[in-house]
């Protein structure tokens, strides 16, 4: 006996149909009527999904790597020097301002130079020398007054006035070489002696000898002759200066080391000092 199926028949059957079919998370109309499974169907998060048209969301950054630390800035010592203000160094000290000077492009001297020639002596001497600059031995050796004319001063100072040269302060009004000798030029000596009177300043000898004409006449500021200036003291900041020849200029003129010898011994009179082999 055939018979029609109810509307609740037909519909019972058609769930079941469409549960077979994989469709389980068929939705329930309406509010859930007691004793009726929910459909368990899950929703993603709205927050997780991406609206239409937008690009994907960038991967998280990864944490920053902690910065190494900063290099330390460049030592004065290797600062290579242009127009600087000269409050950069002012302060150093006599040791810090020979290595601040080593890569010095102050003066067009520096293009031609093989070495800075800074000083060199005892940094407490009461006695300090000063020349004009140095010469082709010196810009080898890096140090001044040591080639033939520098020998001779050595000899002045150990032999004549019976001191090591280690006990005196040895310098020059530039620190690089002239080509060929030559003087030094106005700009070169503006650009250099300002470290001499830094170097004066720091040493504060008793006595400073000033070697030469072209060094006495820079420092005394005046074209007097050396001639006319040996032998008489001066001020040079504030410190008594001894005017006389240069070495170079005794070995070419051997009756200037008399005069040069009176120099000396007034010189060693000012600091109290005795000849050698006497008292």
């Amino acid at each position: 006996m055939s018979w029609a199926a109810s509307p609740k028949e037909q519909l019972r059957a058609r769930l079941l149909e469409l549960a077979e079919q994989g469709l389980d998370g068929w939705p329930a109309e309406g509010p859930s009527r007691p004793g009726r499974k929910r459909s368990r169907a899950v929703e993603a998060p709205a927050a997780e999904a991406e609206p239409a048209g937008r690009l994907a969301r960038p991967a998280p950054s990864k944490p920053a790597a902690p910065k190494a630390p900063a290099a330390p800035a460049a030592s004065p010592a290797r600062r290579p020097l242009g127009q600087e203000d000269d409050s950069v160094w002012a302060e150093f000290g006599l040791q810090e301002l020979g290595s601040y000077l080593r890569d010095c492009t102050r003066c067009k001297l520096a293009q031609g130079r093989k070495q800075v020639v800074y000083g060199v002596g005892d940094p407490k001497a009461r006695l300090m020398f000063v020349g004009e600059g140095p010469g082709r031995d010196e810009d080898l050796q890096g140090e001044p007054f040591v080639g033939k004319a520098g020998q001779l001063l050595t000899a002045m100072i150990e032999k004549g006035m019976g001191l090591q040269r280690s006990d005196v302060y040895i310098a020059n009004v530039v620190k690089c070489r002239p080509p060929n000798n030559r003087d030094p030029e106005t700009d070169e000596v503006e650009a250099c002696e300002r470290f001499l009177k830094r170097q004066v300043a720091l040493v504060e000898p008793e006595v400073i000898v000033c070697l030469g004409r072209f060094a006495v006449q820079c420092l005394l500021r005046t074209k007097t002759p050396i001639s006319r200036l040996r032998g008489k003291w001066q001020q040079y900041e504030g410190t008594p200066l001894m005017p006389t020849f240069h070495p170079a200029y005794l070995l070419r003129n051997p009756g200037g080391k008399r005069p040069a010898w009176e120099d000396l011994q007034a010189v060693m009179a000012k600091l109290g000092l005795e000849r050698p082999g006497r008292g």
